[in-house]
């Protein structure tokens, strides 16, 4: 049996939607996915309590997928089976978001789960090379993916962000805690008159059975309203949730979407 580790976000409720036999969505407490029954709640308190439930009902596989952002242990509340798995949650929590999660997928390794990335379970997530939308980019975009492939490339070895705005090879906005969305709504008020590119991929040596950059229709219209021409993801390393609806809001908006061959 599948569990799907749920945060929140649409990406949990398409798992279930598009795996066959039978799952269990379990949910971080605080962060419920959106419009799908969460079947156990947990905090990372009980951790322990988990792990063993999840293998009494038969759970072989977890998937991880949607967003969560860090908690505060409460002392007071760690029950004895997850008082062991404290050292590796401190860890966790005192890393990076890919040295977080890589800490987190050996708690459950060493339970006997194995850990299963989205795009393992759904293929198509990772959409083909090319630019499918009426707009294609102009012909300097290789100097500007060059320079925002650079800036994340340094950012990335940090383990800050995965995404960033690049226009005339001057940063508009590099991903920081606050995410994606935040970063292309504060270009909302940007002082100039528009243009640019909005960049998605993953950090290097980044583990990518979690936490693989994910962009949707949603994100093709926010990078619209912050004035960008459009979008580059690159090849097998960002998920496209419903690529028909993200290229149909990319010529609506008239910006492009090119897979970048990596």
């Amino acid at each position: 049996m599948l569990a799907i580790i749920a945060g929140q976000g649409d990406l949990p409720k398409l798992i279930k939607d598009r795996t066959k036999g039978p799952s269990l969505v379990v949910a971080l407490q605080g962060f419920a996915p959106n419009d799908i029954d969460v079947d156990l709640n947990f905090r990372l308190e009980n951790l322990g309590a988990l792990l063993i439930e999840l293998s009494r009902a038969g759970v072989r596989d977890v998937c991880f997928a949607g967003a969560v952002r860090r908690t505060v242990i409460d002392p007071a509340q760690i029950d004895d089976l997850t008082k062991p798995l404290i050292p590796k949650l401190t860890e966790a929590l005192l890393g990076g978001d890919d040295g977080a999660l890589r800490a987190i997928f050996a708690i459950f390794e060493d339970a006997g789960f194995n850990v299963t990335a989205a795009h393992e379970l759904i293929p198509d997530l990772l959409p083909p090379v090319g630019c499918q939308t009426k707009r294609k980019p102009d012909q300097d975009i290789d100097d500007e993916v060059r320079r925002a492939s650079e800036v994340l490339n340094m950012v990335g070895h940090a383990d800050i962000g995965q995404s960033c705005a690049v226009h005339r090879g001057q940063m508009l906005a590099i991903e920081g805690v606050f995410g994606t969305d935040w970063m292309l709504e504060s270009l909302k008020v940007r002082p100039d008159s528009g243009g640019g590119i909005f960049f998605k991929a993953p950090k290097p040596g980044q583990d990518r059975r979690g936490d693989l950059p994910v962009i949707s229709s949603q994100t093709v219209a926010k990078a619209a309203d912050a004035g960008l021409d459009g979008i580059v993801i690159e090849e097998g390393g960002v998920m496209v949730l419903d690529m028909s609806n993200a290229i149909k809001e990319a010529d609506k908006r008239n910006i492009f979407l090119w897979v970048k061959r990596s």
